[in-house]
């Protein structure tokens, strides 16, 4: 999602072939919990990612959510995750929380 909330869901099959095709969103990884896979990512290096990467079949509605993005961040929600983020510790995971992912039980502040 970018910070104004437009946002892409990804199913799980679409999340790990995601995960594979990019070797785990790193190169695009500015900041990220090292319990579950929310991350901030920074939007260019995500693009240069995806066109790198092999095809994935979402890959044009991500790139073009990158290139539309009104900051230089997307932020990835692991959905499926109960992590609270106990480890994520350095200053962009308040920026993650402020983009609009909903505190809930999932997050500390």
């Amino acid at each position: 999602m970018d910070e104004d909330g437009n946002e892409i869901t990804l199913d799980a099959r679409e999340s790990e072939c995601l995960f594979v095709l990019t070797g785990g969103l790193e190169a695009a990884t500015v900041s990220a919990c090292p319990g579950c896979r929310c991350r901030v990512l920074a939007a260019v290096a995500l693009v240069d990612l995806l066109d790198a990467a092999p095809p994935h079949p979402r890959g044009t509605e991500l790139i073009e959510l990158a290139d539309e993005a009104p900051t230089l961040h997307l932020y990835v929600v692991d959905g499926a995750s109960d992590c609270e983020h106990p480890h994520w510790l350095d200053p962009l995971f308040e920026e993650w929380l402020d983009a609009g992912v909903a505190p809930g039980r999932h997050a500390r502040r």
